[in-house]
């Protein structure tokens, strides 16, 4: 299995015009991206309605996570479209960030799925660590544990006696760095630990919320709309499993057609990472009503002051 950073960094030198396309694709989806999380973090900071609830700091915390996600697999990339090579020692923590990341997208979406659960099932007597003013234990446990394992992955790697950390140029890629078979097989079990123990998270909290919604017969719109919260989280998941699905996807391109590899790499780096974490965080702010009404103020009073100073 593989992360944001191996399916972006496996092309080969390639022609001038198909990196200046690829870096064309690519750049102007990231700043949208940006723009757009720099919108919803800046109504979180103006607005103490989001900052007073437990929900919207994991999501803002979520916002945060893959914009790092985002932006180390796209210097990743511009860096090997470059042909840029650099020393291992400032490889190594673009890298970790890059796993980190990674493995940490599916743990706050198990954390937004059980702080629905307990909001519905222990509205009065909310567990300490789940209140708004306490939600940064759960946020530091999420990223110690997200940085844990990639520590490990990379202390098990045996660099070659003729390698200076400090000043040997290499690819900046996992492949180059933690390619033995050992740490492969621990990638692949951390990876599927992960998404499954977050599956059966989100599986088990949704049961939970609907089998609560046919008990209830007062504040069944609470209810039912955390429970679609909480499917939404498993959409979420999905779309960060489809980063695990290039290997079919290469099989099925090179059956049909005649392409490059570099070329298929791309298509499923933009395809199968890129726009669903693109789409993962977009799709959960614009669907919650409260931001959603703050995000088109904001939008709206900006496009009226682009127009005034526009008349001037």
């Amino acid at each position: 299995m593989l992360n944001l950073t191996e399916l972006s960094i496996n092309a080969t030198s390639q022609t001038s015009p198909s990196v200046i396309i690829k870096v064309c694709v690519v750049i102007p989806f990231f700043c949208f991206f940006l723009c757009c999380i720099f919108v919803m973090l800046h109504i979180f900071a103006s607005h103490s309605q989001f900052m007073d609830s437990s929900r919207y700091i994991l999501f803002a915390h979520m916002l945060i996570n893959d914009t790092f996600q985002l932006l180390s697999s796209v210097l990743l990339f511009l860096f090997v479209m470059g042909q840029v090579n650099f020393a291992i020692v400032y490889c190594v923590p673009m890298l970790l960030i890059s796993t980190a990341t990674f493995q940490n997208t599916p743990l706050i979406l198990a954390a937004m799925s059980l702080e629905r659960y307990i909001a519905i099932f222990y509205p009065l007597q909310r567990p300490t660590a789940w209140c708004s003013d306490r939600i940064w234990i759960i946020v530091l446990s999420l990223w110690s544990i997200s940085f844990i394992f990639p520590i490990i992955e990379f202390s098990l790697s045996k660099q070659s006696p003729t390698v200076n950390v400090f000043s040997t140029p290499v690819v900046c890629k996992t492949t180059a760095l933690n390619s033995s078979p050992m740490q492969v097989l621990f990638r692949a079990a951390v990876n599927i630990l992960f998404f499954a123990v977050v599956a059966v998270i989100i599986l088990f909290t949704y049961v939970r919320i609907l089998l609560e919604t046919r008990k209830l017969r007062q504040d069944r719109v609470s209810v039912s709309k955390a429970m679609h919260t909480v499917l939404l989280h498993g959409f979420q998941l999905l779309l960060c499993m489809l980063a695990f699905t290039h290997p079919i996807t290469e099989i099925l391109i090179r059956m049909t057609a005649n392409w490059l590899a570099e070329d298929i790499t791309f298509l499923n780096y933009f395809c199968f990472i890129l726009i669903p974490r693109f789409l993962s965080p977009l799709i959960y702010g614009f669907r919650d009503q409260s931001l959603r009404a703050h995000i088109s103020k904001t939008f709206l009073s900006s496009s009226k002051k682009v127009r005034s100073q526009a008349g001037r």
